[in-house]
This record gives structure tokens, sequence and C-alpha cells, in this order.
């Protein structure tokens, strides 16, 4: 089992507020997340945090072996608390709620910091068109597990 790299600046941890994009993959590679509940649920625990202001999702897309994540976090969490806090409650609430035995998540993640509009619209396009990239949707909008669909069901609701 490889462990995924890691690109956080020392200088960058603690700051007043900073975003990531962010990967974690289940364990082995396996398609732990594939199911309408264990999506749910994973989607279930982002929106927990989120309701705390632990910190904000700005997207996301839940996949059948590993997720993004677009976070922006104050100066009171870091990255690695965060991805901590989200894989633990999943892997945690999966155990409990569905009786899931094994272990969920491949040790580690890796997160490359956002600095500019521009790549954080970079890195969100590429959260919306990965579904549509491996075959799982005909547009991002159409994929349940992703931000895309959530952003489209709101603006029609708003």
């Amino acid at each position: 089992m490889s462990k995924l790299s890691r690109n956080a600046q020392p200088d960058s941890i603690r700051a007043d507020s900073r975003t990531f994009f962010v990967t974690t993959k289940a364990v082995n590679g396996r398609s732990l997340l594939q199911s309408e509940r264990m999506a749910n649920l994973f989607i279930d625990v982002l929106r927990r945090y989120v309701a705390e202001r632990r910190f904000k999702v700005n997207d996301f897309v839940v996949m059948p072996n590993h997720v993004h994540l677009l976070l922006t976090l104050d100066e009171t969490i870091s990255v690695e608390k965060a991805v901590q806090l989200i894989k633990g409650n999943f892997s945690y609430r999966v155990k409990k709620e569905f009786g899931f035995p094994g272990e969920v998540w491949q040790r580690g993640f890796s997160d490359f910091r956002i600095n500019d509009r521009e790549s954080f619209l970079k890195h969100r396009e590429y959260i919306d068109n990965n579904p549509v990239k491996a075959g799982l949707a005909d547009t991002p909008e159409n994929y349940l597990y992703g931000s895309a669909y959530f952003r489209k069901n709101k603006k029609r609701s708003g």
C-alpha cells in the first residue's frame, strides 16, 4: 500500500484562510464508495462539518474509489486535521451504521495549495469533470455525488 504524496508548505500550514485541493483514496484502490448509500454517507459527513463551520467545502466529488475536495480552512484547523476529521468520521459511521468490517481509507492523502482564482477554477473544473472522464455521467451536473449536481439543483430551487 503506497502513501500519497503531500505538498503542503510548512509556512502555509497555518494562515488566516487557505484553500486546498485534496485527494484521498479507498484502501488498495477498492471501489468502496460506489454504492449510493456509501456515497451519500460521505456527503453527509461533509455536510455535518460544514454545518458545524469547521471548514468550507467549495467543491467535491465522490468517485467509486477516491474523493476530490476543494476545502477552505481558517487559521484554527490544518489541512491534516480537516482530512483526519472527514476520513475518521466516515470510517466510524460506515462501520457503525453499515457494519462494514475493514479498513476504508488508504493511509495519507495528497493536497495542493490553491493560491489564486485561476487555480481555484481549474481545480473546480477538474473535480466537476472527473465522473464524466471516468464514464460515470454524461455531464458533471448529472453525477449525483458531486458538487456540480448540487449547484445545479440549488439554482433551480433558489
